[in-house]
């Protein structure tokens, strides 16, 4: 009589379990934090001030240094089937991205600080 007891205690305690936390679908959840993403990435870029710009591309290049190790990474993967091959052109594509946006950050970086040096100094460096 005890042993039917305390499996109705356990039935019961995992019925209140699964009732309080209901499970939530994976992709509903990532969607989620890529649209709360979307908006503080929004707020924060249009709340940043002109001297800021420079030092935060360079962070963002440092960003996307991270992002090419990752393509990388994808694009060595060995797996057999087509997921394999979807990750190599994946990577591939954010490998050029990511490479495109690094470069052009420099480009942009170099070009905002030639506007702060002085006029009458002779650049040697071009």
């Amino acid at each position: 009589m005890a042993d039917s007891g305390t499996a109705v205690a356990a039935e019961a305690a995992a019925g209140v379990a699964a009732m309080a936390a209901p499970e939530i679908d994976p992709f509903v959840f990532r969607l989620a934090i890529f649209v709360l993403a979307i908006f503080v990435g929004y707020y924060v870029v249009w709340s940043v001030t002109p001297a800021l710009h420079t030092p935060l591309m360079s962070v963002t290049n440092a960003v996307s240094s991270v992002i090419v190790v990752g393509a990388l990474l994808a694009v060595g993967v060995e797996a057999a089937g087509t997921a394999g091959t979807a990750a190599k052109v994946l990577g591939f594509i954010a490998l050029v991205l990511a490479s495109v946006n690094i470069f052009g950050g420099f480009l942009v970086t170099q070009r905002m600080l030639a506007m702060y040096r002085r006029q009458d100094r002779t650049d040697t460096r071009r």
